[in-house]
């Protein structure tokens, strides 16, 4: 029994060292944190422990253990410094919540690629046809609402555009009057006034030779049906009497029926008739003040185009004037060769109304290649019903071989380099023009489009010559060299004199 204090006491000891070396290594772990730069706090000194502590007996070892399990329970001055640096770094202090931290991904786990962009992500073809389709469909909705504000104001568009077209017939006779001495508003009178006088001259001449061969046409246009009859009967169609009256009795059952119709069509064409000649007014107005006052409406004109393009229209107007100018000109010259030379022909052939049939020759050549062939084949029919199927042949062979020559010569030498426009962009057009806006819009529609390919080609050539001189590197400045008096000439030596 003597014994077992010395090994309670010895117990005791060991387990005194045993908390002393805990406290150490807990120190220890606090001062490696502590040196961490992020942790923002001061290394924490080692504790100086002794190095061995007195045996004490039994009933003083008891509390010792007590005493160390509450120190480990308790924090220490270094955990309370540890806490409140890092309170303090994170900017959360007494009374405040600590504010929320997403902590790093650690070092083994697996990188994530981020998501591409969503416009990096589109292909570039499929980007490129976007951005050409949204351009186009804007491009589409500009010119749909430019067609439905021509089409609300039709009579107003061709009635100034026929004042363009008389203008520039009629501008060369107002420069040249000007320069023989008569003031712009005595010339831009004369010219005005003679040029409608001789239009409707025209046009009452035309009326009159059809009210005046209307009898005749008649005669011989009943007379005509009855040859085609008797041709009929006597052709190898194997066409009978009864079927030839079937047909008539069918024309006036359908004439009869829709007398309604005609009769609204008759009101329809008094209606036109005023609008026509609404428009002929308008037309004579407009071309009074573009021959008079033509530069200050163009001059007016440019300042409403935005200063950054103001220097290229300036310069793309007089060059769509001069090949509108042109068209006109030349179309004119060529159109009244072909009345001339097709209504020779019609009337040596004894062709009736021959006069009018030239006239109409005349006004069709306004519009290419259609009228052209609205008007030979209306010839060719007044031949046909007229004076037979012989003189209808040869009206044909004159009208071909007059247009021919048009074709291939008056017009490459009339027109020349001023209207360079394709034959498919001329078919296209008019009928395009026909489509929109009628005959006026067949008359409207070549003009344009020549006048359209000079402005693009012009501002086209301009873009890029601008882009050119911006591109060159600018010219060095010379410089200046300072006057230097010449040095003066040595005296000449006694031995040279």
């Amino acid at each position: 029994m003597s014994k077992v204090p010395g090994l309670l006491g010895a117990l005791g000891a060991s387990l005194t060292k045993m908390g002393q070396r805990l406290d150490e290594r807990r120190v220890e772990t606090e001062g490696r944190d502590a040196d961490v730069p992020d942790a923002g706090t001061a290394a924490v000194p080692e504790a100086v422990v002794p190095a061995e502590a007195p045996v004490v007996p039994v009933e003083v070892a008891k509390p010792a253990v007590d005493d160390v399990a509450a120190r480990a329970a308790t924090p220490t001055p270094a955990d309370t410094a540890s806490s409140n640096g890092a309170s303090s770094s994170n900017g959360a202090g007494p009374g405040r919540p600590a504010p929320e931290h997403v902590p790093a991904p650690p070092a083994y786990a697996p990188a994530v690629a981020a998501r591409p962009d969503p416009v990096a992500a589109v292909p570039w073809g499929m980007r490129v046809s976007a951005e050409i389709g949204w351009r186009l469909l804007v491009l589409a909705g500009t010119l749909w609402v430019l067609m439905r504000v021509i089409s609300a104001v039709r009579l107003v568009v061709l009635a100034f555009v026929a004042a363009l077209f008389i203008t520039a017939l009629l501008q060369p006779t107002v420069s040249r009057l000007k320069r023989m001495g008569l003031p712009r508003g005595l010339a831009t009178a004369v010219t005005a006034i003679f040029g409608f006088i001789v239009m409707g001259l025209l046009g009452w001449f035309v009326v009159w030779q059809v009210m005046d061969n209307l009898d005749t046409l008649s005669e011989k246009v009943r007379a005509g049906i009855e040859e085609l009859k008797r041709w009929l009967l006597n052709s190898p169609f194997h066409v009978t009497e009864d079927q030839i009256n079937q047909v008539a009795k069918n024309l006036s059952d359908t004439i009869g029926h829709n007398t309604n119709e005609i009769t609204s069509a008759g009101l329809q064409g008094v209606t036109v008739l005023v609008e026509v000649l609404t428009g002929i007014l308008l037309a004579m107005f407009s071309t009074l003040f573009l021959l008079y006052d033509g530069p200050r409406i163009w001059q007016w004109v440019l300042h409403l185009v935005p200063a950054q393009a103001r220097d290229s229209v300036a310069g793309a107007g007089p060059r769509a004037w001069r090949t509108l100018t042109a068209y006109v000109r030349g179309t004119v010259i060529v159109a009244l060769i072909d009345a001339i030379f097709i209504g020779l022909g019609i009337y040596f052939l004894h062709v009736p109304m021959a006069v009018p049939l030239s006239v109409f020759i005349f006004l069709f050549a306004f519009i290419p290649l259609v009228g052209a062939v609205i008007s030979g084949a209306l010839a060719v029919v007044v031949a046909l019903v007229t004076e037979g199927v012989f003189t209808a042949v040869m009206v044909l062979v004159v009208v071909l071989l007059v247009q021919q020559i048009e074709g291939h010569v008056l017009q490459p030498f009339i027109l020349g380099r001023a209207v360079r426009v394709h034959p498919l962009a001329v078919v296209l057009s008019v009928a395009a023009g026909g489509l929109i806006g009628g005959i006026g819009g067949s008359v409207v529609a070549v003009p344009l489009v020549a006048v359209t390919n000079t402005v693009v080609g012009y501002l086209r050539a301009t873009a890029k010559e601008n882009a050119l001189r911006s591109a060159a590197p600018p010219s060095p400045e010379p410089v200046p060299v300072p006057d230097v008096d010449p040095a003066p000439a040595p005296a000449p030596t006694p031995a040279e004199k």
